[in-house]
């Protein structure tokens, strides 16, 4: 499992939520329905994946960096290292692996030469692009029960959870 760099800011587990919770289920102030919820349609969203990646002999990071590299050609490793907040060390072993498997292509930087820059190979966007079209069904279905204005709240939700100020962020987080 590689290991995660949390910000310096994080919340502790000892510190409160500023915010009350409605759907109080049980916990105090702690909305447990939706956090819930979360674990499971985080473990099945990427389960599928999963077992792909597994059947190659591949895990969850793998799968993190061959999205990124193909999402973004070019990509630098520091710049990588900071979007999936890994340790170089986990990073190192993924990366070997990938592109020794012949998923990511390295590529000296063209002013740097020292500078490593990554690149999803053929075999890589195949893979990458396989695993999301999976994810991608799934949201699909899960869409479809919902009234058609509930995508643009869930993305509201899905950004809002997300740390605005972590390196990597996606566009549009901020305010």
């Amino acid at each position: 499992m590689a290991a995660i760099n949390f910000p310096s800011d994080a919340i502790r587990p000892s510190e409160k939520p500023e915010a009350e919770c409605p759907g109080d289920s049980g916990g105090g102030n702690l909305d447990l329905e939706l956090i819930e919820l979360l674990f499971f349609a985080y473990r099945d969203f990427v389960g599928e994946a999963d077992h792909i990646l597994e059947s190659i002999g591949y895990g969850r990071a793998h799968h993190r960096v061959v999205y990124f590299v193909m999402r973004n050609p070019g990509l630098r490793v520091s710049d990588l290292l900071e979007i999936l907040q890994i340790t170089k060390q986990s990073l190192g072993r993924v990366l070997k692996q990938l592109v020794d498997d012949g998923y990511i292509e390295q590529r000296p930087g063209p002013v740097d030469r020292r500078e490593r820059l990554l690149y999803a190979s053929d075999k890589g966007e195949r893979l990458a692009n396989d695993l999301s079209a999976r994810q991608h069904a799934r949201i699909v279905r899960a869409l479809a029960t919902l009234p058609q204005e509930a995508r643009p709240i869930i993305r509201d939700f899905l950004s809002n959870m997300i740390d605005a100020r972590a390196p990597g962020a996606p566009a549009g987080q901020e305010g």
